[in-house]
């Protein structure tokens, strides 16, 4: 008996080993990502299928008031729309809504919406179950197309519906023509992007698995049998009569296009060219797996294992294609179409956000995409006149503050990735920082004049004005930040006049720190503190709901104060040493003030490494913010995670090191997630074909070893990405 007990206690203790150690070798990382990961918790993620960098995502809507039109738990199915944005912080697209229903008149959400269950997906797949249709609705992509099935459960007649005028922000209006029994085209205006003023049109072409038995066309109220119909700010849409025997399927295939209906049905029939449900699906999953497998974690942490890899999943929805397959795409401004015949031509730059995590992990991992998203960004300069800002769909919707197009071309350029146009690209960060004195700026760079007249961005602001400043303190820092980045590219380029003045003008930071209250604050044009000032204040700085406190952007003087990455020694100056830095900075995660959920002090649990004998300070925060904060469920991301940023700063965080001040040549080193971890290379940028991470310590109790040689200063140099090699914490 006890020989039994025993013999059974060691076929469990296994069964429990093999569970637990998952063979990273024998099953696909796509296993490990869970795409409803950040679907509620304010994450503003999608569930629905999308490949790396696609144009096109399909994916479910179930709630109208959601960014993305996905909340999870919400209990109305809507439809599925054709493209999304993913961790954005307002609603748009989800243009080209399909759905299947009962009745042959609905033409609002309120009448074709209804319940589901059994939710299942996985990287570039979705399916769900609607109950009372008795349909299961699965959906699959490729770049720029989406592929549709809908199994019927019983003998029926069910009535596609096609919402062309709906899309997450507005109802725009649109066309819609019935080409033939089985193919129907139009587009959609799409647009209303956090209150702005952008209109675009995405275009779509749908084809049908078998003939519709009838069809109707309404506009407003309006149903009609005719064949087309076009409509501004309105509603309209298409009804498609089908019927369904037990276990029949229904698929429909939908192209894509921001230049027009044609190159829609071009996209449509190059890459879905038959109705290979499965096959599509596969290459989606395959096309996953080739770009998750550029980072292999070993671990014994399943959990772990999913966060990481669900992270690199998001990192790699933003930016997206925009071009078709014969190249065109829409011009910056939507000024034209513009041809590429060699490259692809990106879209959705959250810059303020992407520039601190997700282009510096791009830059290590897949420099390749890195090169054309900056030969992009070079384009739309010379096609409007300007970098991008926060670009939706080539047209520029000046979102947030700061101009980060030059920090995320300067560090690209520092780290290695040149093969771009960098005299265009040098011209087009300086063009709106040589303003000449009657010049007035440029919105991406709003408030510079003053910058320049009073050293720092004064509160008092015209709010009536075009492009008054939101948050002048956290501009000021921002710009501070950017001409640290253009006098780190001009140093490189050989430009030492250009470097010294603009690395100067990065200091002007200094003129908003108050000594007395050890705080970065706002401050008057006669030089005096704004008072009153309340530095816990989240509200104030606009007129809607946390747009920061009066002076800020997104966050208050405890979020801002320490955000100066380019010159951490010059701000422990500021604060009067080492100790008084340290204590304040400890302070913030202490009296809640420090947010993982926002940009601005992100980089702030690395900031430790920089003051003598609080360094472990840093790798006990980091870890406590990656177990807490971050987690394998729905409410699995801490907030927004901004087209990829927050994501990619747990990759960098579990990775070890972190890229605390852009446009520099090195990284801050933290402490890793995983026993072990290798990146390959890309060969044709980097001459080391994979770099190795590996932990055999516990934390606060380490040495780190580059390549055998131990490193004392916490800094990581990215020659090490260049030339691999192995960094051990023994």
């Amino acid at each position: 008996m006890l020989r039994f007990f025993i013999f059974f206690l060691v076929l469990i203790l296994c069964q429990i080993s093999i569970i637990s150690q998952p063979s990273l070798g024998n099953k696909g990382l796509t296993n490990y990502v869970n795409t409803f990961i950040g679907t509620s918790n304010l994450g503003n993620t999608f569930p629905g299928a999308v490949v790396p960098w696609g144009m096109v995502s399909v994916s479910p809507h179930n709630s109208l008031n959601a960014v993305t039109g996905y909340i999870y738990g919400e209990k109305d199915f809507y439809g599925y729309g054709m493209v999304h944005l993913s961790g954005v912080g307002c609603p748009e697209l989800g243009s080209i809504l399909i759905t299947i229903t009962d009745k042959d008149s609905a033409i609002t959400h309120e009448l074709y919406k209804c319940n589901y269950s059994s939710e299942e997906a996985s990287p570039g797949y979705y399916s769900v179950q609607l109950d009372d249709k008795k349909i299961k609705a699965e959906v699959t992509a490729s770049e720029r197309g989406g592929i549709l099935k809908f199994t019927s459960f019983s003998d029926s007649k069910k009535t596609i519906v096609v919402d062309v005028g709906r899309s997450l922000g507005l109802i725009g209006g649109g066309r819609i023509k019935i080409v033939s029994d089985d193919e129907i085209e139009g587009y959609n205006i799409s647009g209303g992007f956090c209150g702005e003023a952008n209109r675009e049109e995405v275009y779509f072409v749908a084809k049908f698995s078998k003939n519709f038995d009838g069809h109707k066309i309404w506009t407003n109220e309006n149903i009609t049998a005719s064949t087309e119909a076009q409509i501004v700010d309105s509603s309209i849409g298409a009804l498609l009569n089908f019927r369904f025997n037990v276990n029949e399927e229904l698929l429909v295939k939908v192209g894509i296009s921001y230049v027009s209906i044609e190159n829609a049905r071009l996209n449509l029939d190059t890459e879905i060219p038959d109705w290979g449900f499965d096959r599509i699906k596969k290459e989606a999953q395959n096309k996953w797996e080739k770009q998750l497998n550029k980072i292999i974690a070993e671990d014994s942490n399943t959990e772990n294992l999913i966060k990481f890899y669900t992270a690199v999943y998001h990192t790699l929805i933003h930016p997206n294609i925009i071009n078709d397959v014969n190249g065109e795409y829409p011009l910056m401004g939507r000024t034209g179409i513009g041809k590429y015949s060699d490259r692809n031509r990106y879209s959705v730059f959250s810059l303020w956000d992407t520039y601190r995590t997700l282009h510096p992990f791009y830059n290590i991992v897949y420099p390749e995409i890195q090169s054309e998203i900056i030969k992009t960004m070079v384009d739309m300069y010379d096609e409007s006149g300007y970098l991008p800002k926060w670009e939706l769909t080539s047209i520029e919707t000046y979102m947030m503050v700061g101009d980060p197009a030059s920090i995320v071309i300067a560090d690209s350029y520092i780290k290695g990735i040149t093969d771009f146009d960098v005299e265009a690209a040098f011209d087009a960060m300086l063009k709106p920082v040589l303003l000449k004195e009657n010049e007035q700026a440029p919105p991406i760079r709003a408030g510079y004049h003053e910058l320049l007249q009073y050293g720092y961005i004064p509160f008092e602001q015209d709010w009536s004005t075009d492009w008054w400043v939101w948050g002048p303190v956290s501009t000021t820092l921002e710009y501070s930040l950017s001409d640290y980045a253009i006098s780190r590219m001009a140093r490189k380029l050989g430009k030492s006049e250009l470097a010294d003045e603009f690395y100067n003008r990065s200091l002007y930071y200094k003129n908003l720190f108050d000594p007395v209250r050890k705080l970065i604050r706002p401050k008057l044009k006669n030089g005096n503190w704004m008072e009153p000032f309340d530095e816990f204040a989240i509200d104030g700085s606009g007129d809607w709901a946390w747009s920061g406190g009066p002076g800020y952007v997104e966050g208050n003087a405890w979020n801002y104060t320490w955000f100066v990455p380019h010159d951490v020694e010059g701000l422990i100056n500021l604060f009067g040493g080492e100790k008084e830095f340290s204590n304040k900075l400890y302070e913030s995660f202490n009296n809640k003030q420090f947010t993982i959920n926002n940009e601005p002090d992100i980089a702030y649990p690395y900031l430790f490494r920089y003051v003598k004998g609080e360094e472990t300070r840093t790798e006990e925060l980091v870890h406590k913010i990656m177990n807490e904060n971050f987690g394998t469920d729905y409410n699995g991301l801490p907030g927004n995670d901004d087209c990829g940023t927050i994501s990619a700063w747990f990759i960098f965080s579990a990775m070890g090191f972190y890229p605390d001040c852009p446009a520099t040549d090195y990284y801050t080193i933290g402490y890793p997630l995983f026993d072990k971890m290798t990146i390959k290379l890309n060969t044709e940028y980097y001459r080391g074909e994979s770099i190795t991470i590996e932990k055999q310590s516990k934390i606060n109790k380490t040495q780190i070893y580059l390549n055998g040689s131990e490193i004392e200063n916490y800094k990581l140099y990215h020659n090490f990405f260049t030339e691999g090699g192995k960094l051990l914490f023994k």
